[in-house]
């Protein structure tokens, strides 16, 4: 009976630990993409579209126009990377370090990376370091099944004690179930003055 009764202990904290989420980190290498959009060193306003390679190889895919950026992963629909644009209003550049969000079967299902609100200084007019906003960009990962992938939530990163803590609960709570194209992404947690006003743009689904 003590044996029994200590396997069963064993068993049940083995199944919890399966079934917890875990994060698997990549590295963002934009100049390891390659370009989906030939022409685009011909567009103005800086326009580039990208397919990188993320966690067991799925792709990501990066945009920028204008100086501001957006990101996207999994095999999300031709129709979102040709039209999906969600970044901010300001200028703003992206971290290199993706967080993948992992199912209890390991699949990723969502992902965290921060972004960099290049916010301008009132006093000169400039952008400066202390003025830069820092934001965790909480996305929703497309499946072959689901190639609906989006942003599903945002956390300032300056403002908040935990921000991490916080954007890893937003990605296992919310993210899986986030509707794309219906759902609006929203801040969670505290919101200071440097982080970016959201700037939307996403098809119909």
């Amino acid at each position: 009976m003590r044996h029994g009764a200590i396997w069963i202990i064993l068993t049940a904290l083995f199944a919890g630990s399966a079934h917890a989420e875990e994060s698997i980190y990549t590295d963002l290498d934009l100049d390891a993409c390659v370009s989906i959009n030939p022409t685009a060193e011909e567009e103005p306003g800086g326009f580039a579209s990208l397919r990188c390679t993320g966690y067991q190889g799925a792709p990501v895919y990066f945009k920028e126009f204008d100086l501001r950026q957006s990101v996207y992963y999994g095999p999300v629909s031709k129709k979102i990377i040709d039209e999906a644009g969600e970044t901010f209003s300001a200028f703003n550049h992206v971290g290199k370090k993706i967080e993948w969000r992992l199912a209890a079967d390991g699949s990723p299902q969502a992902t965290i990376l921060r972004w960099f609100i290049e916010n301008t200084n009132p006093d000169t007019g400039a952008t400066d370091k202390a003025s830069t906003g820092q934001v965790l960009v909480i996305s929703k990962v497309a499946t072959k099944d689901d190639p609906m992938g989006c942003v599903a939530g945002y956390v300032d990163a300056l403002a908040n004690p935990e921000p991490n803590l916080l954007a890893r609960q937003v990605a296992d709570e919310i993210a899986p179930g986030f509707a794309c194209g219906v759902d609006r992404p929203t801040y969670h947690g505290e919101r200071g003055e440097k982080a970016g006003e959201p700037s939307y743009s996403f098809p119909e689904p």
